[in-house]
């Protein structure tokens, strides 16, 4: 034992004499200098024969052991811990320790010398970092808001083919220009729980007369041509540049599983408890965003409430949206008519069963709707169902659609497909348009990390809503098919900007109306073919 420690030894042994009594065999002297010499310490638990990890106080000797190397054994392999033990040895087990961490604190006090200026950095960075942080506090926007926002720039043009040089021309003169325009939202997510979301959506636009603006309705999306529409597309009934409220619902859990959903202006998807697709990743033509069955998947936007319920993988929804629910008059023959639950309501009520796993999910969806009609497809097939001269009364639409993903990118592409059958109804007996029906189908395939990591590729292929039965209307075949294709690159230029060129075409997109027309102008082929290419920028915010 070295002398200094004896030393340290002496008065706490000699302190701990009075009180008791110890003769010279109960004093462990061997012990004693074991404690007190660094040398003899153990380096391991295991090294005692007599410590089992049952022991009650196993992980306290193990610290000890292992952080501060301050516990000695008997010279026999043993630590003996139901040993009574001598005030000397106490002493010399804690001087061992004190030793040990004397030694740890002049390391750290030569550390802390070392690297004085880099801790004054450090200290007066996260002073600032405090003071932030404060200034922030006190003047953020909202404790229970976050706010994201996505601005999107379209730059593109249409050309325009076909056997009716009419109708060529007159797509050309209204729809071939160049056109550059944009589409920014803005949403603010709030939660007063944690749990529930209240969601209000700014959006504003200025698509209405460009080539890409949609069609075949009397609302703000004028452009002749509807299939060439892109889901980006906006413009407010109030015009070009004019900020709207495009969303505003309030969703909530109630326990057990299901989660409810109230708005006066909340879209049917909204309140899904899945979407069945995963294409795409970069939206293009609108058609191939309704996971194949636009007219079950309509996204009829107005007042509305629905209800789901998920528990391992599988879920169920149901909802109601009525698109005129704000106007009081229930009578169709007067303006601005609407109400819930009223024959100018403009009504959906939807019913969806599915299944998510970790990379694969399935769906199927019922969809009656009352003035409302498919979402895209040809001009027969969307306006009967829009109430647009009331055409048909109701549409019931049924949906299957299903995708998969690969779990790790590469060669292989994520696909995504989809169906839907259309049935058409009306209460007029003088129409006689009873017995009508269309159908719809897509497969899109993508390719994450497509040649760079964080790039995608796309293509889609499929036809829109299309008449496949005339019924009543007609007694033969309505020859309203047409195909859609689109292939797109998005270069993701940073964590908050991308960069898509796509390319789209459609064969036939006035269906049998650009049929009738071929036919009576005496020529072949459609009447009208239109090839569309356009390059977007999106912004995230």
């Amino acid at each position: 034992m070295k002398l200094f420690q004896k030393l340290l030894l002496a008065p706490a042994a000699l302190g701990l004499m009075a009180p008791v009594a110890a003769s010279a065999a109960d004093l462990n002297l061997a012990g004693v200098n074991q404690y007190a010499t660094t040398d003899e310490q153990v380096t391991s638990i295991t090294q005692f024969s007599d410590v089992q990890p049952t022991d009650w106080a196993y992980q306290a000797l193990s610290n000890l052991i292992e952080r501060y190397g301050c516990v000695a054994g008997y010279p026999n392999g043993t630590f003996k811990g139901r040993q009574a033990m001598t005030r000397y040895e106490a002493a010399a087990l804690l001087n061992a320790c004190l030793d040990r961490i004397t030694e740890v604190t002049d390391e750290l006090k030569r550390l802390m010398k070392e690297f004085e200026k880099e801790l004054a950095v450090l200290k007066g960075r996260v002073d600032g970092l405090e003071a932030k942080v404060g200034e922030l506090e006190a003047t953020q926007f909202s404790t229970t808001t976050k706010l994201k926002g996505v601005a999107t720039f379209v730059l593109g043009a249409n050309s325009f083919g076909g056997s009716v040089e009419g109708l060529r021309d007159a797509y050309r003169a209204s729809e071939g220009a160049t056109t550059f325009n944009y589409d920014v939202r803005l949403n603010f997510d709030t939660s007063f729980t944690g749990k529930d979301l209240l969601r209000t959506t700014l959006r504003a636009g200025n698509f209405a007369n460009s080539g890409f603006g949609g069609g075949y309705t009397t609302g703000t999306n004028d452009a002749a041509l509807g299939l060439n529409q892109l889901e980006v597309a906006f413009q407010g009934a109030s015009g070009a540049d004019s900020v709207e409220i495009n969303r505003l619902f309030y969703q909530f859990p109630i326990g057990n599983g299901f989660t409810a959903t109230v708005g006066g202006k909340v879209r049917q998807d909204d309140m899904l408890a899945m979407w069945p697709s995963v294409y795409p990743a970069d939206t293009v033509l609108d058609i191939f965003t309704y996971a194949g069955a636009p007219g079950a998947y309509n996204l009829n936007l107005g007042a509305g409430a629905g209800l789901w319920y998920q528990k391992n993988g599988w879920n169920l929804s149901v909802n109601y949206v009525s698109g005129n629910a704000q106007n009081g008059s229930p009578n169709d023959n007067f303006d601005n008519c609407g109400g819930i639950g009223t024959d100018c309501a403009a009504q959906t009520g939807t019913a969806q069963v599915g299944y998510a796993a970790s990379n694969w999910g399935i769906a199927a969806v019922y969809n009656y709707s009352n003035g409302v009609g498919p979402a895209s497809g040809t001009p027969l097939a969307v306006l009967g169902g829009s109430g647009v001269g009331n055409l048909f009364d109701t549409v019931n639409s049924v949906g299957l659609s299903a995708y998969w993903q690969p779990k790790t990118n590469g060669w292989v592409p994520s696909i995504s497909a989809g169906w839907g059958i259309n049935s058409y109804n009306e209460d007029n007996a003088a129409a006689n348009f009873d017995g009508v029906a269309s159908q719809s189908w897509y497969v899109g395939l993508q390719w994450q990390d497509a040649f760079v990591k964080g790039n995608a590729l796309g293509m889609a292929v499929g036809q829109p809503t299309f008449i496949t039965s005339c019924g009543d209307f007609c007694d033969r075949t309505p020859q309203d098919a047409g195909y859609a294709w689109e292939w797109w690159y998005k270069f993701q230029v940073t964590d908050n900007i991308s960069v898509t060129p796509a390319i789209f075409y459609l064969s036939n997109p006035l269906g049998a109306f650009g049929n009738a027309a071929r036919v009576a102008a005496g020529e072949n082929g459609a009447a009208v073919n239109n090839f569309g290419g356009l390059v977007k920028t999106t912004f995230k915010f």
